[in-house]
């Protein structure tokens, strides 16, 4: 079975790399997004591939269900198996937890699952060997059976990691595999976009508006007060009466101290220090909050515009007030910089779909005068070219999981534990030829 699993995947590979029309130039657009970011060894264009098999698109279907169209001597077994990669095969970060000599034990590090790998090529068996138990792996895999599961293609073993290079990874991973975050568990997926829609609800009620625009010294004191808020609501909503001290709390529910303060940091999205002052501090206290601060930029602006969706997120502009009065402007080419500030617009990663959407409504005739005029582009058409030019510069046309979603309460501790070892490494006199990178989560 496993020697068939991989002729099948050989045969599968071969097909993509030797069509021609439509699914070679599908390949060749999924790999251009795919390299953006990345290192390019083969390794990766391997990965790349066998990605593409199961996420690339030619018209309606997949590269894997024509490859089984194009095989008409294919058993009902061997069809229902490609099938099964095409809905189950996903990419992830793996630690290696036991290795035996037909198998090894791995767990998918975004979403704690455990997972029995077989090698599925001689090739991979004796790769294997080099394998140690703790390493990381990044590699897709695919269901051989109900309880086994194959690599679908070449792995990228990235050695040991320590707490803070093993969260830059996951950091990076959660960068460049937004669709892979939580492929084998859709109910983590379900309550990370149900916390962004909680987020927006929040922020609408907190502040009476989906946009809010202060001097970056204002805002960043009303988002602290604004988190403040949402903790208190989030430890009301498990029960944690904020008015009594962790002691009580125990005596009260007769559990372990521990399993209340794992409650409170995953319902409210907390740091560990900042439940356990706020759980430990008597019923006078005031109950204390993570400080919550605008990035650096932003902190002596003279205004900076907060933008909330509840599927796009939360952005941050410092310019947003600036290019919305270039729209309502009688000539905005009287307006220093416009040209610049346009094109910072289109290319800044930040600035997305729901935003440029967002400022076609304040104006769209004075919108598309101004693109006409910056790109040069005359016969430019607001409501028919827009959606088209942001994909030319790299904007997603639907949402991305946000960052102020919440995560898995193992990957909050694990980035918690992460900038706890590099903050205790900077504190530490350093040798003068060596510096030590800050994990920036």
């Amino acid at each position: 079975m496993l020697e068939r699993a991989w002729t099948l995947k050989q045969n599968l590979i071969d097909f993509v790399l030797d069509a021609e029309g439509e699914l070679a130039v599908a390949l060749e657009a999924f790999a251009a997004t795919k390299a953006v970011g990345e290192r390019y060894d083969i390794a990766q264009q391997n990965q790349v591939i066998d990605s593409f098999t199961v996420e690339g698109k030619v018209g309606d279907k997949m590269p894997i269900d024509l490859f089984v169209e194009s095989q008409p001597d294919l058993t009902e077994g061997e069809i229902s198996l490609l099938k099964s990669w095409g809905k189950k095969s996903f990419t992830g970060l793996f630690e290696i937890t036991q290795i035996s000599p037909d198998s090894f034990e791995v767990t998918n590090w975004l979403t704690a699952k455990h997972y029995t790998v077989k090698p599925n090529s001689a090739n991979f068996l004796q790769e294997m060997s080099r394998f140690k138990l703790g390493e990381i792996l990044r590699a897709r895999i695919a269901p051989l059976t109900d309880d086994w599961w194959i690599l679908s293609g070449p792995p990228i073993p990235m050695g040991k990691l320590g707490k803070p290079k093993l969260a830059v990874a996951i950091g990076n991973f959660k960068q460049n595999y937004k669709n892979n975050l939580y492929s084998d568990a859709p109910e983590l997926l379900e309550q990370a976009w149900k916390s962004v829609e909680q987020y927006h609800d929040d922020f609408t009620e907190f502040f009476g508006s989906d946009e809010v625009t202060l001097s970056g010294y204002h805002l960043n004191k009303q988002l602290a007060e604004f988190q403040e808020v949402i903790i208190k609501k989030r430890l009301a909503d498990i029960g944690v009466d904020e008015t009594k001290s962790l002691a009580d709390l125990v005596e009260d529910a007769g559990v372990d101290p521990e399993e209340i303060k794992a409650a409170a940091i995953a319902a409210a999205g907390a740091d560990t220090k900042a439940v356990e002052v706020m759980l430990d501090s008597n019923a006078s206290s005031k109950m204390v909050v993570p400080k919550v601060e605008l990035p650096d930029r932003f902190k002596k602006a003279e205004k900076v515009t907060a933008l909330s969706h509840p599927r796009w997120g939360q952005s941050f502009l410092s310019t947003y007030a600036q290019f919305t009065e270039m729209l309502t402007a009688e000539d905005f080419s009287t307006i220093p910089g416009y040209e610049k500030l346009v094109r910072n617009y289109l290319e800044d990663p930040a600035i997305n779909t729901w935003i440029w959407r967002r400022l076609a409504k304040v104006n769209p005739a004075k919108l598309q005068q101004i693109l006409q005029t910056v790109l040069e582009r005359t016969d430019f058409q607001i409501d028919r070219d827009l959606d088209a030019l942001l994909q030319e510069f790299k904007k997603p046309l639907e949402p991305e999981l946000p960052e102020i979603a919440s995560v898995p309460l193992h990957l909050h501790n694990l980035f918690q534990e992460a900038l706890g070892e590099v903050n205790k490494s900077k504190s530490k006199p350093q040798d003068k030829k060596k510096t030590s990178k800050g994990f920036k989560s």
